[in-house]
């Protein structure tokens, strides 16, 4: 393979495809190369290549990706390499980052000017900018703050044919390029009209990170709203404006303990009315392992036994009597509710202490000896009026499969996460994920709501997605692929799937998978149990740094 102009790192080796076939996901796909370029003009010589060749491309951030969205069969682009922090703009409030900038980065660099990028998911301190604008990314604080799409002004991208341009938000479209004049002129009119006679999106859904952005680019025709969220499938992003907040002057927490999940989901409609800008929901089933995580805290014991569910929730105001006067609102919403008992926290110590639940079974559950954490259904969100139907609806399901899992989410955007534990040495265990897998789009569809609220459509998700969008949505989102990339070179079997495309392909942890080469196996061993989906792939293997 002959690239003489790209000046990044192509590398076509056993080694090198290993540490790129595996992402956060369940998935594995081996590559048939990998190719890291050091800035834009790189990924412009990447795609005119790719264009010329037939040769797809996935392009990739630190691969925390959960849905497959970052493996695959083509050439994976690693974009992690290009990550400049611009300087951050007080007065607009607005920063440039290109893709591979880590969320952690930008956070140090916006708090030490008052201000921050309040989409902070989980994964913050790993997950690049580039992906959470590819996801429509979204974190606790989206409950107030909304996911990443309103607060990215300009996309800096490569279109499907070499063409570079920047597209802002509330400008008109630049001129001369390809793809956007195939879409302007063919796909346009049809996509907004089709969402005027049947919108396009899941009503009464706070949370969305599926398809295309259609509703949101009917409403002003605006190109930002439809490249964000799209996963790499209709552009390469090489840069990204966004917009940042101040930081709040004061917070308060709570954790409210409940004996029914119907009077825990209450409560969390009543932290929405009451502006609250967090809250967190942890189901039994994630408590038990918490419970198991802190064992020599008897105080925590004694205040989970008999509990279905907690709500962890987060005030933000101008002052600290302000926050203090929220966090006692809310806690009184919580006990008219049903709450059992609420913990009050009014200091950056015991709000850190109160959200350390969050993440207490996280440990148990990666050291667990038979039973494998398998996120295959973990990003549903429904009308908040459906949450106890669906959260009782996938405890059904993991029932009826004999099936343990753990549940915990945004509550108050009705967006719900679940780890199924997978015993892998049981002979049916494929089949128990597909046919899991099958109850819970059901689940999903008779609710209204979506298979994804922040992680991506990927390509588990891709193939489902008739089942939970009308015909036109569907019909809409081949169109919009097909203007942007129509020789499918981007991400393909993502957001649009390819004929005979399965859900359920080739699961990373199973044992009669072929192995990785050993020093693959073991970085990406290493990688996962130290949660740095951060590093440089190719330096986990030598030669690159």
């Amino acid at each position: 393979m002959s690239l003489p102009a790209f000046r990044g790192y192509f590398r076509e080796d056993e080694l090198a495809r290993a540490v790129y076939s595996e992402a956060a996901g369940i998935g594995r796909a081996i590559p048939s190369a990998v190719a890291v370029p050091v800035d834009a003009e790189d990924v412009v010589v990447l795609v005119k290549w790719a264009a010329e060749t037939g040769t797809s491309l996935i392009p990739r951030g630190s691969g925390s990706s959960m849905a497959g969205g970052a493996i695959g069969s083509g050439v994976i682009v690693d974009l992690s390499r290009i990550n400049h922090l611009g300087r951050i703009i007080e007065r607009d409030r607005t920063v440039w980052a290109e893709p591979g900038v880590l969320w952690s980065t930008l956070d140090v660099a916006a708090r030490r000017k008052g201000l921050r990028f309040p989409v902070d998911p989980s994964s913050g301190s790993f997950c690049t900018l580039g992906g959470m604008v590819s996801t429509n990314a979204a974190g606790p604080h989206s409950l107030r703050y909304g996911s990443t799409r309103p607060w990215v002004n300009a996309i800096d991208c490569v279109f499907s044919d070499g063409d570079r341009a920047i597209i802002t938000r509330g400008e008109e479209a630049p001129k001369r390029i390809a793809a956007i004049t195939r879409f302007l002129r063919d796909v346009h009119g049809v996509i907004v009209s089709s969402d005027t006679r049947r919108p396009i999106l899941h009503l009464g859904v706070r949370k969305e990170s599926s398809g295309y952005a259609i509703h949101d680019y009917a409403e002003k025709a605006d190109l930002v709203d439809l490249l964000v969220g799209s996963e790499g499938t209709l552009a390469i992003i090489v840069s990204v404006e966004l917009k940042l907040s101040p930081l709040p002057a004061a917070t308060s927490s709570l954790l409210g303990t409940f004996s029914s999940l119907e009077e825990a989901t209450v409560a969390a409609t009543k932290a929405v009315e009451a502006g609250a800008s967090a809250c967190e929901l942890l189901d039994r089933t994630f408590l038990a392992y918490a419970v198991t995580a802190r064992s020599g805290d008897e105080k925590f014991s004694k205040q989970m036994e008999g509990t279905a569910a907690i709500l962890l929730a987060k005030v933000e105001a101008d002052n600290a009597d302000a926050a203090a006067a929220g966090a006692n609102r809310l806690a009184k919403a919580f006990k008219d509710s049903g709450a059992r008992d609420v913990d009050v926290a009014l200091t950056p110590e015991a709000e850190h202490d109160l959200w350390e639940v969050r993440h207490a079974a996280s440990p148990i559950l990666s050291a667990l000896e038979h039973n494998t954490s398998m996120q295959f259904i973990e990003d549903g969100a429904v009308p908040l009026s459906k949450l106890p139907d669906y959260i009782q609806g996938v405890r059904n399901a993991l029932a009826k499969r004999e099936v343990s899992g753990v549940i915990f989410g945004h509550a108050g955007d009705a967006h719900v996460h679940v780890n199924p534990l997978i015993d892998v040495r049981r002979p049916d265990w494929r089949k128990t994920i597909s046919d899991l897998l099958d109850d819970v789009v059901g689940l999903t569809s008779r609710l209204g709501g979506t298979l994804t609220g922040e992680h991506g459509d990927g390509r588990i998700r891709t193939p489902l997605l008739k089942r939970v969008w009308h015909k036109d949505a569907i019909s809409a989102f081949a169109l919009i692929k097909s203007a942007f990339d129509p020789s499918n070179i981007f991400n393909p079997g993502v957001k649009v799937p390819l004929p005979q495309q399965k859900a359920i392909t080739d699961i990373k942890y199973d044992p009669a998978l072929p192995p990785l080469p050993e020093q693959a196996r073991a970085a990406l061993d290493d990688l996962v149990k130290a949660r740095a989906y951060e590093r440089f792939r190719l330096s986990l293997i030598g030669g690159s740094s």
